[in-house]
């Protein structure tokens, strides 16, 4: 088979075919490359059999009009590859590796085996991902991405009608047709920093990943600011970081300078854990100088001395259920109500009430 790699290289920045586009065929690709559809099907199925001139030609037409091999047959295919597709941003993060076992025990548990690509937190790495596993000829796709609301291979694949359901990603009544698998982000955000104000904190930070890029972090960053404001006080503007950030030290300071906060809640662990460890290089203690919340309730965060004072996710679960709710719709179920989870909060001892 074509290697993927060779189709859609690192460095594509051209943008997916638009719904509305007529699918690029097999004998387009031969128009284009000035041979006969015999010798474009070898060249993606049997390439040692074509000469380099032609197999070269072949793979540029491929690449210049965007054609995945065997798309167009992926309707009136009966048979199943029982194999799901699964993107996630990273696999370095725990948040997102719990999840995934939860999605390959249920997959296994039904007869499903599953491929895995990451997107590295970025967006524009969701196309090259979703078309490398659609070659592969996936029945179906469990999916994080960035901003499920203005999401292209979301559309791309609502117009192919291929199925998939979103883990994590939260939508709201206008995106009813996407099935979603995820906790309640805004309800749990400010169910933390109500915690925090109930121990006496009034000038609480939010540390979060890039809201314009993620909705998660956009949903928690409302949730702080229903709570500060429903308890009176003034949300302050989140520090953002990249979601791979190595060091917020220099923010963190400048916060500390600008703000005086006492608590800061973080849309993560791994901020939380981030920011716990930068604090100390300022010379504060936590909780004794300052409190600190996270958002996921990795199994490492509870390891921590202290436990991190946490949202815990569900993120097994939430594996396992977005697997039971795509395999429904490769059976022809409907998209139901959005499933929520619940999650719950850990008090942890990172968070403690302010000095006088």
């Amino acid at each position: 088979m074509f290697p993927a790699q060779a189709l859609y290289p690192r460095n594509m920045t051209r943008d997916p075919p638009r719904s509305n586009e007529r699918t690029v065929t097999m004998v387009d690709v031969a128009r284009h490359a000035k041979v006969s559809v015999a010798t474009v099907s070898r060249v993606l199925n049997t390439p040692e059999r074509v000469a380099p001139d032609k197999s070269a030609a072949v793979r540029e037409a491929v690449r210049e009009l965007e054609f995945r091999p065997n798309l167009a047959g992926r309707t009136l295919r009966a048979a199943r590859t029982r194999t799901l597709g699964v993107v996630l941003p990273t696999l370095s993060h725990p948040v997102f590796a719990e999840c995934l076992h939860g999605i390959e025990v249920s997959a296994r548990e039904r007869g499903y085996s599953i491929s895995i690509a990451t997107t590295g937190y970025e967006p524009a790495q969701e196309h090259q991902a979703s078309e490398m596993l659609l070659q592969r000829r996936v029945d179906a796709m469990v999916l994080t991405v960035a901003d499920a609301r203005h999401s292209r291979v979301l559309d791309k694949l609502d117009a192919e009608a291929v199925p998939y359901v979103l883990v994590y990603n939260q939508l709201g009544r206008t995106h009813s047709r996407r099935s979603t698998v995820s906790v309640d982000n805004r309800v749990a955000a400010r169910q933390m920093v109500e915690h925090l104000i109930s121990l006496g904190h009034r000038r609480i930070l939010m540390l979060a990943g890039n809201v314009r890029q993620s909705d998660r972090s956009r949903q928690r960053a409302q949730g702080y600011g229903d709570a500060m404001r429903a308890a009176r006080l003034t949300p302050l503007a989140p520090i953002e970081l990249a979601f791979m950030a190595p060091d917020a030290t220099a923010h963190l300071g400048n916060a500390i300078r600008s703000h005086a906060p006492t608590a800061l809640f973080c849309s993560s662990d791994q901020l939380a854990l981030l920011a716990i460890r930068d604090l100390a290089a300022l010379g504060l203690a936590v909780p004794a100088d300052i409190s600190v919340a996270g958002f996921d309730g990795t199994s490492l965060s509870a390891l921590m001395v202290p436990p991190l004072t946490t949202v815990v996710q569900p993120s097994i679960a939430l594996g396992r259920a977005a697997v039971e709710r795509v395999i429904a719709l490769l059976d022809g179920a409907r998209i139901a109500q959005p499933t929520v989870l619940t999650h719950e909060l850990r008090p942890g001892a990172t968070a403690a009430p302010p000095r006088p």
